[in-house]
């Protein structure tokens, strides 16, 4: 089977650190438990909103995001039994082309570079499954998909949804 997985709020614990560095930048306690809905900046004052989505713009943004729970290891099965490919919007971010494939090498040293695909739009790939966060990336996906849950897509129905990588790993291993 060939699998494409997404890596912000997939692998990445990329809302968290929009979070993590809201708190910081404005003197906040703001947690994910207090989010039911939206992006981060749905989520904060007007006058704040700004600094959330200038984030993935930062020098080091995506270098130092945190592996989802469970992530590590469940893409090294997945990897021994199937052609498993990272599949991530890098190019949205142009910043991001290193930190990520950086942050490949530390956490998934497995993930060879051909198997890493930095791209824009993903209905240009072909394979059995993609697993991401985002409906847009999801829909034109000629293959089976799932939904990676996260506070921005809880509203988003229509599509198989999996809460985390043990979810993953009872389905796909």
């Amino acid at each position: 089977m060939t699998i494409f997985v997404d890596m912000d709020d997939v692998l990445a614990e990329t809302y968290e650190k929009h979070i993590e560095l809201y708190n910081l930048e404005h003197y906040q306690q703001l947690n994910i438990s207090q989010i039911t809905s939206g992006e981060v900046w749905h989520n904060v004052p007007e006058d704040h909103q700004r600094s959330i989505k200038d984030h993935a713009n930062q020098k080091g943004f995506f270098r130092y995001l945190k592996p989802k729970k469970d992530s590590i290891q469940v893409m090294q099965a997945l990897y021994a039994q199937h052609e498993v490919y990272i599949a991530t919007a890098a190019t949205q971010f142009p910043e991001s082309l290193k930190e990520k494939s950086d942050w490949i090498d530390e956490y998934m040293p497995f993930i060879t570079w051909q198997h890493r695909i930095m791209c824009g739009h993903k209905f240009i790939l072909k394979g059995d499954l993609l697993i991401d966060d985002r409906t847009y990336n999801l829909e034109k996906f000629d293959g089976d998909t799932l939904l990676f849950n996260s506070p921005h897509n809880v509203g988003d129905t229509g599509y198989t949804r999996v809460n985390n990588w043990l979810e993953i790993a009872e389905r796909l291993l």
